[in-house]
């Protein structure tokens, strides 16, 4: 049923200053599982060397005892992946390591850089020799051609040539860093745990490892870790205020609910969503029930605000992962009901709200509407926690494109009578950055089309394979 949602491509987590900075990496990829399921790898350091590995597939796949055991050090960097657009390859898991002049460097990336592919065309046509199709392996390449002295100096200077989104976790074999984009499109985050820390694209990570939150690294910042009583030390790579950009879809379906984000608690934002879905489209109805369980919380903040009592009325096969049969139609339609089925007597009779994040093709919509009509209902209005997807995001967000998507070129009534819902609402622009504070420091471009970043030719890009 989720296959058809938007995934977000990357979570990354960095390890300084602690004897078990490899087990915390682990457990911190667990913890951010959500932000990728494709590859997973870890980068240690002991001071002297780096040691790694990298796999396909879930965390707890691709990392036992035996392989943790042989990754030794007090500095760690790991990272989790989704392929955003072709394949997905061993050689493409991060987080990336390269030996460059001063030593091997590794380099985690969560987002999109909009201006990759001319970057590395000038590269190529230099002389540059790329091993994977990821626009990150740009920054490696332009981090070795800098003339400056250090390494934080080689990174300004990456990163003053690159455009787009980011959040980068970065080590050498004595210093691990951290840096956003000066928009902040994704996020990332500083703890602390004893005289350790910690950089994470999510506090829930920080929370299994019981670290602090200390606070989010700034949009436009690096942060460097070299020395325990150093402290976090910060440099400014874009002293200009940038226009903030931040990804509303973390809100709305990509972050964990038990966490803050941009400023905001991502639990109390997403009921506010619901809220506010509720006060714009009000309907008669006996229960409202969520998609699990990325729409629980909206679903929760919908029925608050109407009245109408809230329950579970579809139960979610967690142990269902991706399928790699070609079904046939039929097969498909029993396969949607795997992930998740009615529950009858929850169903029964009743005029029933759903109320799920987002639509997309409009296909997994219309099968979640025959699944609660199987179940009994009488009604199904359906709710949707965000606008309108007619534009297709280029920072990070794996969605589909705009001829895929099927509010770009359908009106909602079209939409309703496709998914064969009594009726469909969505949140407006408008009613859901009521819900956050400073509204103008959100990207809605995947609603507006209004794009902040944009490449040479003013079209955002992503590179013709795989995003990072």
């Amino acid at each position: 049923m989720h296959d058809d949602k938007p995934k977000d491509e990357c979570g990354v987590f960095g390890v300084y200053g602690h004897p078990r900075a490899v087990e915390l990496t682990y457990l911190g990829l667990r913890a951010l599982q959500h932000r990728g399921q494709e590859s997973s790898g870890i980068v240690a350091s002991d001071g002297e060397g780096i040691s790694s590995h990298h796999g396909m597939g879930l965390v707890d796949a691709v990392f036992n005892t035996d392989v943790l055991s042989k990754l030794n050090g007090h500095i760690a960097i790991g990272h989790n992946r989704y392929s955003t657009a072709g394949e997905s390859t061993l050689e493409n898991a991060q987080p990336l390591v390269r030996n460059y002049k001063q030593g091997p460097l590794a380099l985690g990336h969560n987002g999109n850089l909009v201006n990759a592919s001319p970057i590395r065309d000038h590269l190529e046509n230099t002389g540059s020799i790329f091993s994977t199709s990821l626009d990150t392996e740009v920054i490696f390449h332009l981090i070795a051609h800098s003339r400056q002295n250090t390494l934080e100096d080689r990174i300004f200077d990456a990163f003053r040539a690159v455009e787009g989104a980011y959040s980068f976790v970065v080590m050498d074999k004595t210093m691990l860093m951290g840096a956003r984009d000066p928009h902040g499109f994704r996020p990332l985050w500083i703890g602390k745990l004893g005289e350790a820390f910690v950089l994470s694209s999510e506090t829930c990570a920080l929370d299994v490892i019981e670290a602090a939150p200390i606070r989010e690294v700034e949009p436009g910042e690096l942060v460097a870790l070299r020395s325990i009583h150093r402290g976090v030390e910060s440099f400014r790579f874009s002293p200009q205020k940038p226009n903030l950009s931040q990804c509303i879809f973390e809100y709305i379906y990509l972050a964990r609910p038990d966490g803050m984000m941009f400023g905001h608690g991502v639990n109390s934002t997403r009921r506010e969503f619901g809220r506010q879905l509720a006060r714009e489209h009000p309907v008669k109805a006996d229960v409202v029930i969520p998609v699990p369980d990325s729409a629980t919380i909206a679903a929760l903040g919908y029925a608050e605000e109407s009245g109408i009592p809230f329950d579970l009325g579809l139960s979610r096969n967690t142990f269902v992962g991706r399928s790699f049969m070609n079904p046939t139609q039929d097969m498909r339609e029993l396969m949607v009901k795997l992930k998740l089925n009615p529950i009858r007597d929850v169903l029964k009779g009743k005029r029933v709200i759903i109320v799920d994040d987002s639509i997309m093709r409009g296909t997994n919509s219309r099968k979640l509407v025959k699944i609660v009509r199987q179940g009994g209902a009488t009604a199904v209005h359906l709710r949707i926690a965000s606008p309108p997807n007619k534009f297709p995001c280029f920072y990070g967000v794996d969605t589909p494109t705009r001829s895929e998507l099927i509010a770009s070129e359908h009106t909602i009534d079209e939409i309703r009578k496709y998914i064969r819902a009594d009726s469909l609402g969505y949140i407006s622009i408008e009613g859901m950055l009521k819900a956050v504070k400073k509204p103008k420091d959100f990207c809605t471009a995947c609603f507006d089309g209004k794009y902040r970043i944009t490449s040479n030719d003013g079209i955002p890009r992503q590179l013709p394979l795989i995003s990072s």
